[in-house]
């Protein structure tokens, strides 16, 4: 009798066992999130990564998961994502946070800012330093999670409608420039312009500003800039290495299952890697063909570039003194990334200057 009872007590189990798997496989209910982007479409770069996040994270959940990627101005302007996403007007956004420096400078140390950190540096910094930490415990009180998404790497320092020789030649100039960099310029009379980029290209053609900066070659070209501007000048000191990031609202974020948000995390990681890739593939054919298509290509003379990098350093102190938020982000901030320039200038600058001495 007890052999018989503990038979019929196992096969219950099994059976209740059985049932119990596939419970545990369906528990992922069907989802859907909007995502809004601060790029429009027709850069399929930097516009891309949100696509190539809604896709993976599609992919990984069986197609539970769907997030619709909308482009600047389907459902909010470029540069009110933050407010979109805080509110819960979108559970997402795929942006560059130094957009919103407006708000807090402290928003341009997660993306950018002049004499920065390269695009690798930035992420050792995000995920093996303190800065995703750091920013997050930043991003909190605006009810935002965030994710590295996306870099495009060392950027070009703009288009001009004349050859800038000296530091002469930036006073007065109408310049649209993205994020912090304005507040530098501004030291050194440039009137900067924060315009989004599907404005940039008729303001330019019309002479309402005077030059422009966007990401590099490949994107640049199919905004059509050499059209209107024949100087196409280097570096972008103030973008040596912009990182993207998704910023999830809060409240979204919190009601993800621990699956869900393993994936999104893991996509996100993807997207990240994936744009830059896409940005050091394409910007090479597009530079020669812009040069072949007659763009002037020159850099920045030095006089420019020290006066930049004072003023640069004059503004972090300054901030330092009276934004408690950007002094402890900027303090950490400034310490790595003076550890990776001292790294990099016997590995990668070494390496890298003497590949670029030589005839390939």
């Amino acid at each position: 009798m007890q052999r018989r009872s503990f038979i019929q007590k196992a096969a219950v189990g099994a059976a209740a066992g059985a049932l119990a798997a596939p419970a545990i496989v369906h528990s992922q209910t069907a989802l859907r999130w909007r995502l809004t982007s601060s790029f429009p479409k027709s850069l399929d770069t930097i516009f891309g990564a949100a696509d190539t996040f809604a896709k993976k994270v599609s992919d990984m959940t069986g197609g539970k998961f769907q997030i619709s990627v909308h482009a600047a101005g389907e459902l909010v302007p470029p540069l009110q994502l933050v407010d979109a996403v805080q509110n819960g007007t979108v559970e997402c956004g795929h942006t560059a946070p130094y957009y919103f420096f407006g708000k807090d400078e402290t928003f341009a140390l997660g993306c950018a800012v002049p004499f920065g950190m390269n695009s690798r540096q930035m992420t050792a910094w995000m995920y093996e330093g303190n800065g995703l930490k750091l920013m997050r415990e930043f991003y909190r009180p605006y009810n935002i999670h965030s994710f590295p998404m996306g870099n495009t790497g060392a950027q070009m320092g703009g288009w001009y409608r004349k050859d800038i020789k000296s530091l002469a030649d930036l006073k007065g100039l109408k310049f649209r420039v993205g994020g912090f960099a304005g507040r530098i310029l501004e030291r050194m009379g440039v009137v900067p312009q924060n315009i989004p980029a599907s404005d940039i290209y008729p303001a330019l053609e019309k002479g309402t500003i005077d030059a422009a900066e966007w990401v590099g070659p490949y994107d640049d070209e199919k905004l059509g800039f050499n059209k209107v501007a024949r100087y196409y000048v280097y570096p972008g000191w103030w973008e040596g290495g912009p990182q993207l990031d998704l910023y999830i609202n809060t409240k979204a974020w919190d009601s993800l299952t621990p699956e869900y948000k393993a994936i999104v995390e893991a996509a996100a990681a993807y997207a990240h890697v994936d744009m830059q890739a896409k940005y050091d593939a394409r910007n090479p054919a597009a530079l020669k063909r812009l040069v072949a298509g007659g763009t002037k290509l020159s850099r920045f003379p030095k006089d420019i570039m020290d006066a930049s990098f004072k003023h640069s350093n004059a503004v972090y102190s300054e901030l330092s003194a009276k934004n408690a938020n950007w002094k402890k982000v900027y303090e950490d901030w400034h310490k790595f990334r003076n550890d990776q320039i001292l790294w990099f200038r016997f590995t990668e600058a070494g390496f890298d200057n003497y590949m670029q001495s030589q005839r390939l």
